[in-house]
């Protein structure tokens, strides 16, 4: 399934990668001239896909799943800051380790981040989490996210976890000149991500645009997610969360949004006119109970769509084929038995996520000279044998085992099983920091 413009889809095809990059496609009976070197990879009863791509994200949360299950969106944040107020280096290592092998075993092959919690005492947080990357292969985009606006001033987190708006500027400076790289085929690339509305100045979100656009990397943040939002922009603001983004600067094709649930029809067409994108995230939006995002009505309009699946606390099992499956569940419960088709969810989990994040000139879809991000799913199972379409089975179907994944030409999966570390010591690892960030939060010494 190559989806590339043409959206074609092949029987009995092959593809040659050289080095990092796809240098060939071969279709039904034609001669594949290859390399007598080269490693031949038996893909028969499975279906080939561009690497899936995940366009929002919150790691640490990996170690905080399933508490507060039970709550709206805003007593979940009120309940879940005073928690990740704890983490240090260790706590986002682990818990990234541990997300991030979770979404490269659903498919994901690049990923962002949007970290924004900066304990004070927490150290080298944004490092830790790009380590954790390097060490499972995902092809990494996080964002270096803020927060200036704490309980005292009428936002949500507390305190200890804002940071003022000097702080922010330097350490976003200080991160995409540590870190970002802009380069061809980058492994590793930086966004600036104020984390809301209802935790941010209009300030930072001014001069995080400001100092974006100066250092030519992208911005990200939650908007529109619900009702309650919706309720504080129009108290504090006198407009909705999309107008109020737009006054500061916070439109344009270098800028995306996570959730997007509540614009209205103009909005819409405004993010449209603007090549603004939306990062939908299905399993996360039903889990906090809020409404149904427009998918049809967006992608129709030409909204850059992606999937993503949310901090791992308010999506427990966060992979990332789930959320194509998702996505078509949710958007039929709201428009419709032809709302959004398959193929369109795959889209939407490839080349759609890949436009989000302004790389789908070099990922999102099998294409000669693009980047040999690539999954091969298992569909010789039980779950899958006699579903005839390869597509339905993948997004209508149970989670296919992977029989091998690729990210820059590098294998990472074999056999549902990663290559590149040891998961059950990521497990231990991450049993072991959720206990422990438990105790700080309870004030029990270790």
């Amino acid at each position: 399934m190559t989806v590339d413009p043409q959206r074609r889809e092949l029987s009995r095809a092959s593809v040659l990668v050289e080095g990092t990059t796809i240098s060939a496609i071969f279709g039904k009976g034609e001669p594949a001239e290859v390399p007598p070197d080269a490693t031949r990879v038996d893909g028969s009863g499975c279906v080939l896909t561009p690497g899936l791509v995940n366009t929002h994200h919150h790691l640490y949360q990996w170690i905080t799943r399933g508490l507060a299950a039970d709550h709206t969106l805003f007593e979940w944040l009120t309940t879940l800051y005073p928690v990740w107020a704890g983490i240090d280096e260790s706590a986002v290592h682990a818990a990234a380790l541990g997300g991030l092998s979770t979404l490269a075993l659903s498919g994901c092959t690049t990923t962002t981040d949007h970290h924004y919690v900066f304990p004070r005492e927490g150290g080298d947080l944004l490092g830790a989490e790009i380590a954790a990357a390097q060490a499972v292969g995902l092809r990494f985009d996080p964002t270096r996210g803020s927060m200036d606006l704490s309980e005292k001033d009428g936002g949500l987190p507390p305190d200890s976890v804002v940071q003022s708006i000097d702080e922010i500027l330097a350490a976003s400076a200080e991160a995409v000149a540590r870190w970002h790289d802009p380069s061809p085929g980058s492994m590793l690339r930086i966004a600036l991500a104020p984390c809301s509305p209802f935790s941010v100045t209009t300030e930072l979100l001014r001069e995080s645009a400001v100092l974006a656009r100066k250092l030519g990397v992208r911005l990200h943040t939650h908007l529109a997610e619900s009702v309650d939002e919706n309720t504080y922009c129009d108290e504090h603001f006198g407009c909705t969360p999309l107008q109020y983004m737009d006054s500061v600067g916070w439109t344009g094709d270098d800028v995306w949004f996570a959730h997007g649930i509540e614009f209205a029809d103009d909005e819409i067409a405004r993010l449209a006119a603007t090549a603004t994108g939306v990062a939908h995230c299905p399993t996360s939006n039903a889990r906090l109970g809020n409404h149904i995002c427009r998918t049809r009505d967006l992608v129709d309009a030409g909204v850059p769509v992606g999937l993503g699946v949310d901090g791992a606390a308010s999506n427990e099992s966060a992979r990332l084929l789930e959320e194509a499956h998702q996505a078509v569940l949710m958007a039929r419960a709201k428009g419709g038995p032809t709302a959004l088709t398959t193929r369109t969810a795959i889209e939407l989990a490839t080349i759609g996520g890949a436009r989000v994040l302004g790389r789908d000139n070099e990922i999102g879809s099998i294409e000669v000279g693009k980047l040999a991000d690539l999954v091969l799913w298992d569909l010789n199972t039980l779950a899958h044998v006699d579903i005839d379409d390869p597509v339905a089975a993948l997004v209508l179907g149970a989670i296919p085992p992977i029989r091998a994944s690729w990210v820059n030409g590098r294998q990472i999966v074999s056999d549902s099983e990663m290559l590149t570390l040891d998961t059950r010591a990521v497990a231990i690892d991450c049993a072991r920091e959720h206990s422990r960030l438990l105790d700080k939060a309870r004030g029990v010494k270790a």
